[in-house]
């Protein structure tokens, strides 16, 4: 998650609600693999495409930055294997000490290992769980305060340009409108170097999730309008793979599908 803007709608939900109302821990509950959870069906998709990407020689560099992780590690499982050195961020410091709890293997800390099975056994590693998790610990370098909204992100802090950038259901949950997640794109796209890769997934035509109790907005995003601000924020999709929902029926999230999309930001003229 990163910060959203100021509320100027009531259904919007802001950087503030975030701060005082998204729970760390009810979220990772849609995480729990094995368990049919709503969040399963987008993991299955995802990290199969994580894994893809990862592996395939091709996406590989220095430093990888993720913006917007949340509490979650899943989608940086493949990457720390084409990665020297990974930058977590995030805008609420309830996610960024979830994420420290786990970093730091301490007790209370998510228990992730049910998704790194699954990963390895993609990665053709069946039964290396531990040695994948100590490769991500050692990779995963920072944890940074993340604010899309901002021309650099991560100030006050500058960081030398990433090779890769990754995203994962945060710029659709940050932004108001359609002018501020250009503009987010925009922002976020200052980080990664020219020919760089950014990985980009997330969900289509969602207005609201639920986080335990608490209803938090959506941007409503169709493929047309993706295709569109990547190419106008000077990136070449490479790859941009939808899944349509199954299953409407949920009062957890009324999204209608799920994409994932690599591009790689266009070289400096």
């Amino acid at each position: 998650m990163c910060r959203l803007g100021a509320s100027t709608m009531a259904e919007f939900t802001g950087g503030d609600d975030y701060q005082a109302e998204f729970d760390p821990k009810a979220y990772l509950g849609y995480f729990k693999f094995g368990e049919d959870t709503l969040g399963e069906e987008y993991l299955n998709f995802s990290l199969k495409h994580y894994c893809k990407t990862f592996t395939s020689g091709v996406v590989k560099g220095d430093t990888l930055i993720d913006i917007g992780s949340g509490p979650t590690i899943h989608q940086l499982l493949s990457a720390c294997e084409s990665f020297k050195k990974i930058i977590a961020s995030d805008y609420t410091y309830r996610n960024h000490q979830e994420l420290e709890k786990w970093l730091k293997n301490e007790p209370g800390a998510f228990d992730w290992t049910p998704v790194v099975k699954y990963v390895c056994e993609l990665e053709g590693n069946r039964g290396k769980e531990a040695e994948k998790m100590a490769k991500l610990r050692k990779t995963i370098k920072r944890v940074l305060k993340c604010d899309v909204h901002q021309s650099n992100p991560m100030e006050p802090i500058v960081l030398p340009p990433a090779d890769c950038l990754v995203s994962s259901l945060c710029l659709e949950s940050a932004c108001k409108d359609l002018t501020t997640y250009r503009n987010a794109l925009k922002n976020i796209s200052s980080l990664l170097k020219p020919g760089g890769h950014l990985v980009l997934s997330g969900v289509l035509g969602c207005s609201f999730y639920m986080v335990g109790p608490k209803r938090f907005s959506c941007l409503v995003l169709g493929e047309e309008f993706l295709r569109e601000v990547l190419s106008d924020t000077g990136f070449i999709i490479q790859e941009f793979e939808v899944l349509i929902r199954d299953d409407n029926i949920n009062d957890s999230s009324d999204f209608s599908g799920k994409f994932f999309i690599l591009a790689r930001k266009e070289e400096a003229i």
